[in-house]
């Protein structure tokens, strides 16, 4: 997955947007005959944490990024997922200009009953008020919830100029939500 920056000019609008369409599609259900296993959808809150090695700075170089997902309250499907998370570690060229542009990748779901779902996702992130939004869509393509659609909502802090400036900006923790439809 490759992230850049993304400036904070002209983007509320769209940020308001996106995140009124968030709260749409997780307000609404999934027909029963649509999911006859697990007509309810699941939704999942937790924690993202992503670290940055070294620490990025306004001068682009290589960082080895790591990202762990902790979901600490999952609810809804046939009621056995009550939790799960995911762990990434990738290597990619940037600086803090251009530390979060659009990807697309895989990402594994581990649930607390042992098994876990695969999906194929894509995101994009915008900056708006101190905070990078990222929404991840995808498609599960293996295990558990096989066929859904999930929509994930990352918002974490903005890296300042200061904190790109001598070591860098090493990492950063926020929320998350993930609805599997």
């Amino acid at each position: 997955m490759k992230r850049s920056a993304v400036a904070v000019g002209g983007k509320r609008l769209r940020a308001l947007a996106l995140g009124a369409a968030v709260v749409c599609v997780a307000a609404t259900p999934a027909p029963a005959a649509a999911h006859p296993r697990e007509s309810v959808l699941l939704q999942c809150q937790g924690t993202e944490s992503v670290s940055y090695e070294p620490g990025v700075t306004l001068q682009p170089r290589p960082i080895h990024v790591t990202v762990d997902g902790r979901f600490t309250s999952c609810v809804g499907g046939d009621g056995t997922v009550k939790s799960g998370g995911y762990h990434e570690e990738f290597t990619l060229d940037t600086g803090c200009n251009n530390l979060l542009e659009g990807f697309q990748g895989h990402r594994t779901y581990t649930w607390n009953t042992g098994d876990s779902s695969t999906a194929d996702i894509t995101g994009s992130s915008t900056a708006v008020a101190g905070q990078v939004v990222t929404p991840v869509t995808g498609t599960v393509t293996r295990g558990r919830f096989h066929g859904r659609k999930l929509l994930q909502l990352i918002p974490l802090p903005q890296p300042s100029a200061l904190q790109c400036l001598g070591r860098g900006f090493t990492g950063a923790t926020g929320v998350t939500t993930l609805t599997i439809s």
